[in-house]
């Protein structure tokens, strides 16, 4: 794990040239509580629409987020949808001298239904307008050709994002993948959904997923021993450096042509869409190769960018900076979670951003026992980030007395950090919590014990948040502990 932190923080910003089908996602929302009297559908009453780039697109505004400079390659139609996905791809740093238009090709734009009746968002229905993929002419993709050719120099990656839309196809994929190896350029492939992965030949690693892998191999991957199977003839099909097969929740199995396989795994998450996931698979296999990474540690590396992809709805790209706070979260390293105010408030805004629901609680938590335990985890419930506030050394001393705190405020913090329910620990010196508050606005305010009073309740109703009171765990505190204790040893009570 600790090689994986490095390596992502040497990350600088490679030159990575992309070619693929470029395409629109559209994402309709709206409320569908009923269905249709005149068939058995529901009917969706449209709240909001969103758009963002799908297909290549996404994989390059991955990229960007990554840190990567990407230059894209691909075909639109002469289209408002060009327009603006274009206008999302520069806006995101992209480089986009290599996108095509052409009349008679219109924009690939996918259209999804999402309910929103249900806790999550649901997709309902997908609506695909495209053209067929013999409808791109031959002069054409020799121009596309001539486009990758002109931004290879002094790149070290050649991403192909290939969903068969007609961009590439069976005789200038071979080509393209020639010219980046002449340019001394590495070539990471997403296949299509195709049975004869010939079309790749050179590349040097391709990344299907399972079902892409069993239709190309001919192979049902029902064990470890099909797996290999399925692997090894994908490899050899493709003539390809090595294979990477994308599991989902298994994580990925890496096969290389010393015809050594072995598994990678994943951690477990909570799967809440898997749109874009392979997407951010290739963009963080892209990007680590072309920093120099080797192939296994590519691999670990798009396993966290991806599963950070799947608890996100729709295409959601994943920044480095969220990649590398999920591998500090993954080594259970303090510096992962506790972080100064200022800190906090920046790692809020980007959660925030990302639709994450801000729960806030503080304390001493001294001597951490059950009672605090089974209370963090009923405030993690009220949310999607826990931000634990504990109160300074200092602090304690002046509201407990001089006897107190038991443990030190960087200990309780390490200790309260490597809690699962506990996402961030902060240290405050002060007697409330109310400048903290007030700093970062939280949705919920949750608090435990018998006060009739919740300190701050005002502050946060005052911006529109929540302020929740969570059950007291009875016979359960610090100073009944301290108490049992001292009276167990013949002490005195504690202050």
């Amino acid at each position: 794990m600790d090689n994986l932190i490095e390596q992502v923080k040497k990350f600088g910003s490679p030159r990575v040239v992309l070619v693929g089908d470029f395409m629109l996602d559209r994402y309709v929302y709206g409320e569908a509580e009923r269905l249709s009297p005149e068939a058995p559908v529901p009917v969706l009453n449209i709240v909001r629409t969103e758009t963002h780039a799908g297909g290549a697109g996404n994989v390059a505004l991955a990229m960007a987020a990554l840190g990567a400079k990407v230059s894209c390659v691909g075909l639109t139609g002469q289209d408002p949808m060009a327009e603006e996905l274009k206008g999302m791809l520069v806006a995101a740093g992209a480089r986009t001298t290599g996108m095509m238009k052409l009349n008679t090709y219109p924009t690939t734009v996918k259209t999804r239904y999402i309910g929103l009746a249900h806790r999550h968002p649901q997709q309902l229905l997908r609506v695909d307008a495209e053209a067929g993929a013999d409808s791109v002419p031959e002069n054409i993709r020799a121009t596309l050709r001539a486009a990758v050719r002109s931004e290879l120099g002094g790149c070290k990656m050649l991403a192909i994002e290939d969903y068969n839309k007609g961009v590439l196809n069976d005789q200038n994929t071979p080509q393209i993948i020639e010219d980046a190896q002449k340019s001394s350029c590495a070539v990471v492939v997403d296949p299509a959904r195709i049975p004869d992965y010939r079309r790749y030949r050179g590349a040097t690693v391709i990344v299907p997923n399972r079902p892409e892998a069993e239709l190309a191999s001919g192979i049902a991957i029902t064990d470890e021993a099909s797996l290999e199977r399925a692997a090894r003839q994908v490899l050899i099909a493709a003539e390809a450096q090595a294979v990477v097969i994308k599991l989902d929740k298994e994580g990925s199995y890496l096969f290389g042509k010393d015809g050594k396989g072995r598994r990678m795994p994943t951690r477990a998450r909570s799967v809440y869409d898997v749109t874009g996931a392979g997407d951010e698979v290739l963009a963080m296999l892209a990007v680590a190769l072309a920093e120099g990474c080797q192939l296994d540690t590519a691999v670990a590396l798009a396993n966290v960018a991806g599963g950070l992809e799947v608890e996100r709805f729709g295409a959601v790209p994943i920044p480095r900076e969220d990649v590398l706070a999920e591998l500090l979260h993954m080594a259970g390293l303090r510096g992962g979670k506790v972080l100064s105010r200022r800190q906090l408030a920046d790692e809020l805004a980007r959660r925030r951003g990302a639709g994450d629901t801000i729960v806030f609680t503080n304390g001493c938590f001294d001597l951490l026992h059950m009672g605090h335990l089974r209370y963090l985890r009923q405030a993690r419930e009220l949310g999607s980030c826990l931000v634990v506030a504990i109160n300074s050394d200092a602090s304690v001393a002046r509201l407990k007395g001089p006897s107190r705190p038991i443990i030190g405020q960087d200990e309780r913090a390490e200790m309260l950090g490597s809690l699962e329910c506990v996402d961030y620990v902060t240290v405050f010196d002060e007697d409330t919590p109310e400048p903290l508050l007030k700093l970062l606005k939280p949705n919920i305010l949750a608090k435990g014990g018998s006060t009739g009073v919740i300190v701050g309740q005002e502050i946060v109703e005052g911006y529109g948040g929540q302020v929740v009171k969570l059950d007291l765990v009875s016979g359960l505190s610090t100073t009944e502990i301290i108490n049992r204790i001292m009276t167990t040893n013949n002490g005195g009570a504690a202050t």
